[in-house]
């Protein structure tokens, strides 16, 4: 195994395996009421949002800890980024996160459709246009030895389990069916093939999927 692990942290799905639905807007980034499925998240001690003191301890906030751990870069699809499809308008975007963005690092963009880089606080965003395995490469590059974080969205994320380049995945599966939208999986069984999993149940009703690879 690489010793610069590519990950999936924190990723959060329905029951039935939908990570977002069809209908992306700049009111919807999700595409679907989205509250619901990241509220395991947001109710631990370690939320970065919380203003708030208290909040959850246990497994839920062992994994919202553990979200920047040894992470050194990031990769993430067009769509996590923004809502707008095809060539870029302008150049106003600068995505979902204002002035300081959660990423702290290097972040790769996947799009057709390239602009020019620009940095918000500490990350740096680039946009390329680029296969899986080459985008990876950039991205190990600029991790300085540490591993690489692979945001979503869903379509990123099954185009590079379909390209094998996946090491470790962590998807928390939340207790809501949406019925319809993207999925990333059927049955979490489908890759049992190339992964090992253990799911560990947390008290929130949230049950943690870790898979590493065989």
């Amino acid at each position: 195994m690489v010793s610069q692990l590519l990950r999936v942290q924190n990723f959060s799905v329905s029951s039935d395996g939908i990570a977002c639905g069809p209908d992306q807007s700049f009111e919807s980034p999700f595409g679907l009421d989205h509250g619901e499925m990241f509220a395991w998240a947001g109710a631990t001690a370690s939320w970065p949002n919380r203003t708030d003191p208290g909040g959850s301890r246990g497994i839920d906030d062992y994994f919202t800890r553990d979200f920047s751990n040894n992470i050194g870069a990031e990769i993430m699809g067009r769509n996590k980024f923004a809502p707008y499809r095809g060539p870029w308008e302008n150049l106003e975007w600068q995505g979902w996160w204002g002035d300081e963005p959660p990423f702290h690092t290097p972040v790769f963009v996947l799009t057709h459709h390239v602009r020019p880089s620009f940095t918000l606080s500490d990350t740096t965003f680039h946009f390329v246009d680029a296969d899986p395995a080459t985008a990876l490469e950039q991205a190990r590059e600029a991790a300085q030895g540490k591993d690489v974080r692979l945001g979503g969205g869903v379509s990123t994320i099954r185009e590079f389990l379909d390209a094998d380049l996946v090491d470790t995945m962590h998807i928390a599966v939340c207790p809501i069916e949406f019925g319809s939208g993207l999925r990333l999986w059927e049955t979490p069984d489908e890759l049992r093939d190339r992964f090992n999993l253990e799911i560990v149940p947390s008290p929130s009703g949230v049950t943690h999927h870790l898979f590493w690879r065989k």
